[in-house]
């Protein structure tokens, strides 16, 4: 079994330039390597997948970073490590953390009136990070110990996702201190523009889609009764900006792109999830009724998904034949299919579908877990260990992943190696004393000399990781 360590702090001093923000220009003052921006991350990345905000959906998580890949490929940064991820959260909300960590909130992606919108947002973020704007601010302070380092970590969390609590999430005057030096430049802000424009267009999507979204933004402002979204408390919408974009895209001939049909059903599925099961139901029928608005795939999606949910089994497989028929090769709709197929009940011809469908979309992550169910289900567990294995090598930051791993380890009586994967379960959902206790039962559950050596590293790490955490507060 490949072993694969979530994180990797690496638990040494560090020290930074003296205090005070550097001068942009100047780049002897930035300090903060592209090691320690990842850590930084990673730090405040522990925080979020605590939280009950963080959407554990893989069909949005996939989709996002699809889409944000795509854009990343076209920026100054192309090997630059990412990840996006979603937020269950209204609030029209977008944010950058260091070493490439990209959370959107279910309320922006509601609020993007078409893909290129949404990509406008993620363009802009990844600038924020290609141009390391955050690394250039956080230069300044001064890191004796991975406590400071943590304390670091939650500032910035504070100040780019919550931004009105930011003082209550930070403990201590340090902390307080850094937030208040955590807000982006008008510079930065119009340098992420400037450079988010130009992935947008090389990217194959519409660089005007990026003032319309501000417009969207400015029209968001005036319902939330005088108070402004929380994306524009940390991305400032000053009529300066807003003239600059707009004279950059006029140079640019304007393009129609179409959306993809996935990100029509990413929607669809936020709203579908927002509503109760029947409010859902009623909303897509009325949809599908009056066929005034939106894609009638995306709506059929929706309700098929609701009945689901209301376990109204036999109609969501009647509209999701109906459904089927008529739509594109796609990876969800296929995932959609093999839902609906163990709705009918799990035999082989469960089983051989999976074997089909993975094929055609052997790296589509909703997919893939659902395959390592069915295969589990069924007692197929070196097949699940072998297919679940891989996807770890490929990706190894998803807690569903080590789950399903430790439910295969255990069905064959492989107790240390179970307690191992829970042990990352445990890390990637922000649970460091859970994982702690998980390592120590893999220490009394086998014998293996490379596991144990593994377990004890890992150990002394998360341990270090705890007590910088305790002095913080």
């Amino acid at each position: 079994m490949q072993k694969i360590i979530v994180f990797t702090l690496l638990l040494f001093p560090l020290y930074l330039a003296a205090d005070g923000l550097p001068d942009l220009g100047d780049e002897s003052q930035i300090m903060v390597s592209p090691l320690m921006e990842r850590q930084i991350g990673e730090q405040s990345m522990l925080q979020i997948r605590a939280s009950d905000r963080y959407l554990d959906d893989p069909e949005l998580a996939s989709y996002l970073n699809r889409l944000g890949q795509r854009l990343v490929a076209n920026s100054s940064e192309p090997g630059q490590s990412f990840e996006f991820f979603v937020l269950d959260d209204n609030a029209i909300n977008a944010f950058a953390l260091p070493g490439g960590f990209i959370g959107v909130n279910t309320g922006l992606i509601l609020l993007a009136q078409n893909e290129s919108e949404l990509a406008s947002v993620l363009s802009h973020e990844i600038s924020h990070v290609t141009q390391h704007h955050l690394a250039r601010i956080v230069s300044g302070q001064k890191y004796d110990s991975l406590a400071a380092m943590a304390t670091i970590a939650i500032a910035i969390l504070a100040a780019r996702n919550s931004p009105q609590a930011a003082e209550a999430g930070i403990i201590g005057a340090q902390g307080g201190l850094v937030q208040r030096q955590l807000d982006f430049t008008r510079e930065h802000e119009k340098e992420a523009d400037r450079i988010g424009i130009g992935i947008l267009q090389r990217s194959g999507f519409d660089p005007h889609a990026m003032p319309s979204f501000f417009d969207s933004l400015q029209k968001a402002t005036q319902l939330v009764e005088g108070n402004a979204p929380s994306y524009l408390r940390t991305h400032p919408l000053t009529t300066e900006r807003v003239a600059d974009v707009g004279n950059r895209v006029q140079q640019i001939p304007f393009k129609l792109v179409a959306d993809s049909l996935d990100f029509q059903l990413m929607r669809t599925r936020v709203v579908a999830a927002q509503k109760t099961p029947q409010e859902a139901i009623d909303f897509f029928q009325s949809a599908l009724g009056d066929k005034k608005f939106g894609n009638p795939l995306a709506h059929r999606y929706g309700l098929v998904l609701a009945l689901l949910r209301a376990k109204q089994n036999s109609r969501a497989i009647q509209e999701f034949a109906t459904l089927y028929r008529v739509a594109p090769p796609n990876a969800t709709l296929t995932t959609l299919a093999g839902i609906i197929k163990q709705a009918e009940g799990q035999d082989q011809s469960t089983l051989n579908f999976y074997r089909e469908a993975i094929k055609r979309y052997p790296n589509h992550r909703a997919l893939i877990f659902d395959y390592a169910s069915v295969l589990l289900n069924q007692h197929h567990y070196a097949e699940a260990l072998d297919l679940l294995d891989k996807e770890v090598a490929r990706d190894g930051n998803n807690a569903k992943l080590y789950e399903l791993q430790a439910r295969a380890y255990t069905a064959l009586g492989r107790h240390q190696e179970a307690h191992h994967v829970l042990a990352y379960f445990q890390i990637l959902h922000g649970n460091l004393r859970g994982a702690i206790e998980q390592l120590e039962l893999a220490k009394l559950a086998g014998n293996n000399y490379y596991q144990l050596s593994t377990i004890e590293t890992e150990l002394k790490q998360y341990r270090e990781i705890l007590d910088a955490q305790r002095k913080r507060r």
